[in-house]
């Protein structure tokens, strides 16, 4: 059985793990763990409470495919900073986007525009562990749920999120007991601050660094995880082509460096990376002569980038 989402932080291609174990985006390793523990109890074969065959093999599907790839990245130090990260940006990125981003549950319209929407978000959380997984057939609904909150979270929150910030206290909020409402409110949240670290370029340095390790597949990841904030990043593009390019992947290669090049015409990476597609498809280099390899002295930049490897 397959799990699908399109409400929440899911809608943006963005698992949500946070949602998954309902816990809030800004909890500790201690608490991560605490309801991990209490969740894996009630959905492991040998301690599910299931009524039916049916409920029991739900549990377990539900257990291995949604519940412990969460707790594997978010009981994980280095991947659950490097996961805020992205969902700081994120909520950076949706902010500027705010007309169009909407939420259907009424407990995040009332987020959207509560004064103190920290306390109402974390005392919300709570309050839906307590029941999240009662019900097996209605989990997906309640991830989704709580996907919205996140959303309206991190929006509301852009550029502040840290990994194991510490938890104001909680005011008792109005929580909704029956199904989603079916009309949808736009989020119009304040508008966010400004990060001082690029998580973009985090991504790029470690990417070049892999590359020159030869560890392309790790490289592209990294640089495929870059576009998901930036898409229209020309470095991005041209940095992702060479990593095809070592691959093989030539065609794929050519579509990133004409990216880039429609992005920064004089992208020098692209440039070269494209001269290099050509020769090795048979097809004469369009425009001017000029190289970027001619601009470098054939070997400075392009012979770490592209390791003379290309004939």
């Amino acid at each position: 059985m397959s799990f699908k989402f399109n409400r929440g932080l899911f809608k943006y291609d963005f698992v949500d793990h946070h949602a998954v174990l309902c816990v809030p985006v800004d909890a500790d390793i201690k608490d991560i763990r605490k309801r991990y523990l209490n969740i894996a109890r009630r959905l492991h074969p040998d301690t599910c409470k299931a009524a039916s065959d049916a409920e029991k093999q739900l549990a377990g599907e539900l257990l291995s495919k949604l519940v412990n790839p969460a707790y594997k990245i978010l009981s994980h130090e280095k991947n659950r900073t490097e996961y805020i990260l992205v969902l700081s940006q994120m909520g950076k990125r949706l902010v500027q986007e705010a007309a169009s981003v909407e939420v259907s549950t009424d407990a995040a319209k009332q987020l959207v525009n509560a004064p103190n929407f920290e306390h109402i978000y974390k005392n919300t959380i709570a309050k839906i562990a307590e029941i999240q997984y009662d019900s097996l057939q209605t989990v997906q609904q309640t991830i989704s749920q709580v996907s919205e909150l996140n959303l309206v979270y991190v929006m509301r929150s852009a550029g502040k999120l840290s990994v194991a910030a510490a938890s104001p206290p909680v005011t008792q909020p109005q929580i909704p007991t029956t199904a989603p409402a079916v009309n949808k409110t736009p989020i119009v949240p304040p508008p966010p601050t400004q990060q001082q670290d690029s998580v973009v370029l985090h991504y790029i340095r470690r990417a070049q660094e892999l590359m020159a390790k030869n560890q392309l597949t790790q490289a592209r990841v990294e640089l495929q995880d870059a576009l998901k904030l930036e898409p229209n990043n020309s470095r991005c593009h041209s940095l992702i082509g060479v990593v095809y390019l070592k691959q093989n992947l030539t065609t794929t290669a050519k579509v990133h460096f004409d990216r880039a090049l429609q992005l920064d015409p004089k992208n020098q990476v692209a440039l070269e990376g494209k001269r290099r597609v050509e020769q090795i498809t048979g097809h004469k280099p369009s425009g001017a002569k000029h190289t970027a390899s001619q601009n470098t002295g054939g070997d400075g930049l392009f012979g770490g980038l592209f390791g003379g490897k290309k004939k």
